[in-house]
């Protein structure tokens, strides 16, 4: 287990704390294999987009109910902040929050005179400014590559507007050149928050348990109850009150590791809360392994193995027929592809292994080889290869889009299946059904895997449309692209289809 670092004001990047990467062709057993004797990345040689750190810090941040939010650099860093504004609204139905608050979103806008003299100063009036407007009980200041380049001293602008405010102002350090593996984003996020929001435990609740999760459904609740505890959401629709005292729970899940690794460490070494050692329940083999994992860690196993027995009495046998009218649909076996972030991906991946549909193969943002608790059995991709088997064509590329149309144009999948906005138009312009459902706790559990498979059964027979948006679309890629290999443009430092070597 890597040891956490909060005396320092920026979170170290991934590509150094855990060595993830963006760049890898192959299958994913040939990366599970890459990741155990040192893997290294594979830059491009051409790059059509990527994502940016600060936009996921942003995700982290701006959902927290009774705070705000100052984008420290030009106001054009700060225009996708709406979209959280937007998913705080429209979700929080899912969390019964009946009256959400609207969300305090500011910009210092840096201009090019700034950009010469500092923005320091600016950034003081601004932190006042939001304070005596929205009244937060907490102000998160996000740097952007603008505040990165100049040198503000960002932190120390925060912490003197704290001491004279008396509400924590945060610095989150989350350039968008600080990492080229946008998930630091969420670390950064989570950084800040440990260092200035999350207290010492004033004593242990054997009645709450952290989950660390994007937005989705309140599946947690009814999976907690017979263990005698509910769940404490981080960070969407959390409150300041609710985050200070997550040091107090009986224990951290995950709802995508990809997502929560760094929190989950940190809640485990600086505040004694202990991480649940394993993957995400996605799939019928691995939420078995969750609960009796979440039993063992309450010192409850015999419940986890009653709610097991009642789960699988009640949906395997509907599970059992819903494959039975997928594989109707094509007796010859059914393929699909998947495109999603890491963790998210591989989840989905082990959905469409449940389900008997074979994984052409995926399109994942980054890979992490290891979680920052260390254990093995946290890596979801190593449980799918070994629950369901290997997945060829497996690229993981930070969202180039140019990839992934070759491949899909290659492959010729029958489903196409998605967890990010953008993605799914390929898969329909060139014929291919696709599925997008953005709640990441909706195909969790025994439950989850039943109703996502429903939505894959509804996708596969409901494929006119697409059908029909095949013969009028126009592709931009030219057909010299697509007669090339999906991976021409990665540049591979030691060869051809190898992305490992022998650290010392």
């Amino acid at each position: 287990m890597g040891k956490v670092h909060l005396s320092l004001p920026a979170v170290q990047i991934r590509e150094i704390r855990i060595h993830s990467i963006t760049g890898f062709q192959g299958s994913a057993e040939e990366l599970i294999s890459c990741a155990r004797c040192g893997l290294k990345d594979n830059s491009r040689g051409f790059t059509q987009c990527v994502g940016c750190a600060t936009s996921k810090a942003a995700c982290m941040t701006i959902l927290v109910q009774d705070g705000a939010v100052i984008s420290h650099g030009p106001v054009g860093c700060s225009s996708c902040y709406h979209e959280f504004a937007f998913t705080y609204r429209v979700n929080a139905p899912l969390r019964s929050v009946e009256q959400p608050t609207q969300r305090k979103i500011y910009s210092t806008d840096l201009t090019e005179r700034d950009t010469v003299y500092g923005g320091g100063v600016k950034l003081a009036k601004a932190i006042r400014e939001v304070y005596g407007r929205a009244h937060p009980k907490v102000i998160f200041v996000l740097t952007t590559c603008a505040a990165g380049i100049i040198g503000d001293d960002v932190e120390s602008v925060c912490d003197e507007a704290e001491a004279e405010l008396g509400v924590p102002v945060a610095a989150i350090f989350c350039e968008g050149f600080r990492s080229t593996v946008w998930t630091t984003g969420f670390d950064a996020g989570y950084h800040g928050i440990a260092r200035k929001l999350i207290q010492p435990p004033r004593r242990r609740r054997n009645d709450l348990i952290n989950v660390i999760n994007f937005w989705g459904t309140d599946v947690f609740a009814d999976w907690f109850a017979p263990f005698g505890a509910k769940p404490n959401y981080i960070t969407p629709y959390s409150t300041v009150e609710s985050l200070t005292w997550s040091s107090e729970a009986a224990a951290t899940v995950q709802a995508c590791s990809t997502l929560g690794s760094y929190l989950g460490a940190v809640l485990e070494q600086e505040f004694g809360v202990p991480e649940l050692p394993t993957a995400p329940p996605y799939g019928v083999a691995q939420s078995d392994r969750w609960f009796r994992a979440l039993g063992k860690l309450l010192g409850k196993e015999d419940v986890a193995q009653q709610v097991i027995a009642e789960k699988k009495a009640e949906y395997l046998p509907k599970i059992e027929a819903l494959k039975e009218k997928i594989h109707a649909l094509k007796p010859e076996g059914i393929t699909a592809y998947v495109t999603g972030g890491a963790a998210h991906g591989h989840a989905l991946l082990s959905v469409l292994g449940e389900l008997g549909i074979h994984a052409a193969g995926a399109a994942i943002f980054h890979h992490d080889p290891l979680f920052d608790n260390g254990e093995p059995d946290n890596d979801q991709l190593a449980q799918r290869v070994k629950d369901y088997g290997d997945v060829p064509n497996f690229n993981v590329c930070n969202k180039q889009e140019f990839e992934l149309v070759n491949v899909l144009h290659r492959l010729r999948p029958d489903l196409l299946l998605a967890r990010h906005g953008g993605m799914t138009l390929w898969g329909a312009k060139l014929g291919i059904p696709s599925l997008l459902i953005g709640d990441e706790h909706y195909s969790m559990g025994y439950e989850g895997l039943l109703k996502y498979g429903e939505r894959i059964l509804e996708t596969l027979e409901n494929d006119e449309f697409v059908k029909n948006l095949e013969k009028h679309a126009v592709n931009p890629y030219t057909r010299w692209w697509l007669a090339q290999r999906p991976d021409t443009f990665l540049q591979r430092k030691n060869g051809r289809g190898r992305n490992c070597e022998q650290r010392d």
